[in-house]
């Protein structure tokens, strides 16, 4: 029996980066901090040295005008890939993002076409507080002409990775700094996960948890936790957050007639609200089922563990709340807290 192959999400990103440009002259990485030692994570380590500066480069800090380079690039054919340490100051090249790359190839009649993948880091870590911490992906879910995907597993982030550089679209690639030491099977060979499709990362009967980006890993954590009092959770990941694969989440609703949705951002008009939104709308005179978010709450995010530990949705909680949704919301349940190794392993300061 051959063994599986596994490599950190991490290492993932950086082999399908280093694939893709072996394969295709016109791939280039550009960013800030690409070039610096640690190599963003690791996912962009070494790259330098074997491609050269002209197709790796460091950038300033002018989010507006680089990205407006990246997207010239793109519509001069060649496929960059633009990396943003934080997904905050994203919000420097909005109008770059969302008026130039989103809109061009409908304004020119097909003519132009922008392949950039813009890659972009969301979450909490190192006591990145307010200004560092923001999951900012339902803005992007937003802007049509956008493909927005926010890989959880090593498998997908390679496959997702390769299917944007690919791509003649605009996509954004949403990163948790919490996922990048997730490890699990990866294929050396190159090869692409369709865009659009949700993963069952696992089986259940009884309610259905829907989880973005590293909140997908405490909602396999609590999936565990269920177990425990009887429940079977059903755990989908969206991993293509536009577009969006309603289906196969209300697929899974209707049979278990409950939805539990966790985000890595915030409630209110979120990636939640619209999943949310769209299972009603596909199971309207089909099934009522009960529902239920959870994210961050309506505050900037906090700085201090204490308050992290509140703010957060973690497995004792997204499980209390699925316990909740099938037994009824008069009885309650939370387990212990699960360990999450990962957190531990966050260096910083990226």
């Amino acid at each position: 029996m051959q063994t599986q192959r596994t490599r950190s999400y991490s290492q993932a990103l950086h082999e399908a980066i280093e694939q893709e440009m072996t394969r295709d002259s016109n791939v280039f990485v550009m960013g800030q901090g690409i070039d610096d030692f640690k190599g963003m994570y690791g996912t962009t380590k070494g790259l330098v040295e074997r491609f050269g500066p002209n197709r790796v480069f460091d950038t300033p800090l002018a989010e507006e005008g680089m990205t407006g380079i990246a997207i010239g690039a793109a519509m001069a054919g060649m496929r960059p890939i633009h990396t943003h340490i934080r997904m905050d100051f994203m919000l420097l090249a909005m109008n770059q993002i969302v008026n130039i790359a989103a809109k061009s190839h409908y304004m020119y009649g097909g003519a132009i076409s922008v392949p950039i993948v813009i890659r972009s880091v969301i979450g909490r870590s190192w006591g990145q507080g307010a200004q560092h911490s923001q999951g900012l992906h339902s803005l992007f879910m937003h802007i049509p002409g956008l493909r927005v995907v926010a890989p959880t597993t090593p498998y997908d982030a390679k496959g997702c990775l390769i299917a944007s550089i690919r791509d003649d679209n605009p996509v954004m690639f949403v990163e948790h700094r919490m996922v990048h030491f997730q490890t699990g099977h990866v294929p050396e060979e190159s090869y692409t996960v369709p865009t659009g499709q949700a993963r069952v990362l696992a089986k259940g009967d009884d309610v259905t948890i829907v989880g973005i980006s590293h909140a997908v890993v405490e909602c396999m954590r609590a999936k565990v936790c269920l177990e425990q009092v009887g429940i079977h959770a059903e755990v989908i990941d969206p991993v293509w957050l536009s577009p969006l694969d309603v289906d196969t989440i209300a697929n899974s609703v209707e049979r278990t007639g409950a939805l539990l949705v966790v985000d890595s951002g915030w409630t209110f008009t979120g990636a939640s609200a619209e999943i949310v939104a769209a299972v009603g709308e596909r199971l309207q005179g089909k099934k009522v089922f009960k529902f239920q978010r959870m994210g961050f709450a309506p505050v900037p995010c906090p700085t201090t563990k204490n308050l992290e530990k509140q703010y957060y949705p973690d497995a004792a909680g997204i499980a209390s709340s699925a316990f909740s949704l099938v037994r009824g919301s008069k009885e309650h349940w939370k387990p212990e807290i699960v360990d999450a190794p990962e957190i531990l392993e966050f260096k910083g300061p990226f």
